[in-house]
């Protein structure tokens, strides 16, 4: 394999980015505006303004931490798409604890929220992993459905048990402040969150390229039966990847309470869950890739708002652009290596090369 071909093996999901980019374009002069302005309007008020930046950075953190919550378990070859109701059961988690614990300085008392969170996320997604393990029972289904039963159960708690006296609108009393996250960009509502999620991303891609626990995941997510005669234990492994899985979605909802919102709301995240499955498409289930991925999705969103006062293209038009993001990069993905390597042959070498290798394929 060349060196070429794996540059542009590497750039394909950007060429897809940016080829649905550019077909999104077209929508934006449909809709009354020039495609250049709006454009320019949105990815400055998303990476380049302090305030917008800020905003993506806000969205970032947790779209960043679901699709971790999605790659790890995809690793062992189960599809966690629980990673709404996950963040649901982490952010009522840390609620809990936030309104619940005696009063103890904040050294103490983020850790123990942010570690109550990631415990109910992962208690949910273990439910989806022991059924896989056990029953054969499909877990997209299960992690699927239990979003719904995830986000029924905090708006219950928030209209009754938990709602805050006098609350015009179903929402937890306060948070107290020792509980906060500390800000990471001053004047603004950008916290600590987004360095756990960059921090968590190394480490799953240290796990995945250099330790014995990644090669094992990946020997099980590949082939179950070689796993099973290398004496892996599979089940096991199935159960932990979604726990662990469930444990980052918990964290991205814990830090949406803790870090942003300081109170549990009815309908908290605005799908963030679903946001993350997006990201870790984009970046080819890669943990590596995932912080740049995550940002970019984020600044789409963000910029979304000033995208429609500056240039006069409704939001809906960005969520449709983030659609063709995906259905691109989807054919890229999955284009074959190998129709991929025979394309890059042809373009060095000139049309010899090509009728040489569709001579070569006839023969085989």
């Amino acid at each position: 394999m060349t060196n070429l071909f794996k540059v542009l093996l590497g750039l394909r999901v950007v060429a897809a980015i940016l080829a649905a980019l550019a077909v999104g374009s077209v929508l934006v002069v449909i809709a009354g505006a020039d495609p250049l302005a709006a454009y320019a309007a949105l990815f400055h008020e998303a990476f380049f303004d302090y305030w917008g930046l800020s905003n993506t950075v806000v969205k970032a953190s947790p779209i960043l931490l679901a699709s971790l919550a999605v790659i790890l378990p995809l690793r062992a070859g189960i599809y966690n798409i629980g990673g709404e109701g996950q963040i649901y059961m982490g952010g009522l988690f840390a609620t809990l604890a936030a309104l619940n614990l005696p009063p103890m300085p904040s050294a103490l008392a983020i850790p123990v929220a942010i570690s109550c969170a990631m415990l109910g996320g992962a208690l949910w997604a273990s439910v989806a992993g022991l059924l896989r393990a056990w029953k054969g029972i499909n877990e997209v289904i299960v992690t699927l459905l239990m979003n719904y039963i995830a986000i029924y159960i905090v708006s219950f708690a928030v209209s009754g048990p938990m709602m805050a006296d006098g609350a015009p609108y179903p929402y937890s009393d306060e948070i107290p402040e020792a509980f906060r996250l500390p800000i990471l960009m001053p004047q603004t509502d950008a916290h600590i969150g987004i360095i756990f999620g960059v921090v968590a991303a190394a480490v799953i891609a240290f796990v995945f390229t250099r330790t014995s626990a990644g090669l094992a995941l990946d020997i099980v997510g590949k082939s179950p039966a070689a796993a099973r005669y290398a004496g892996l234990q599979v089940n096991r492994h199935i159960i932990g990847s979604m726990t662990a899985g469930g444990m980052l979605a918990g964290l991205a909802g814990g830090i949406e309470v803790l870090g942003l919102k300081y109170r549990l709301f009815h309908l908290f995240s605005p799908g963030y869950g679903f946001d993350g499955v997006v990201a870790a498409f984009i970046a080819n289930a890669n943990p590596a890739l995932a912080p740049i991925s995550a940002l970019f999705l984020a600044g789409l969103k963000s910029g979304a708002s000033v995208m429609q006062r500056a240039a006069g293209v409704e939001g809906t038009v960005v969520e449709a652009i983030v659609g063709l993001v995906v259905i691109f990069v989807a054919a890229s993905l999955a284009w074959k290596t190998e129709s991929f390597r025979a394309l890059v042959y042809r373009f060095r070498a000139g049309p010899l090369a090509g009728n040489g290798v569709q001579k070569t394929g006839q023969k085989s």
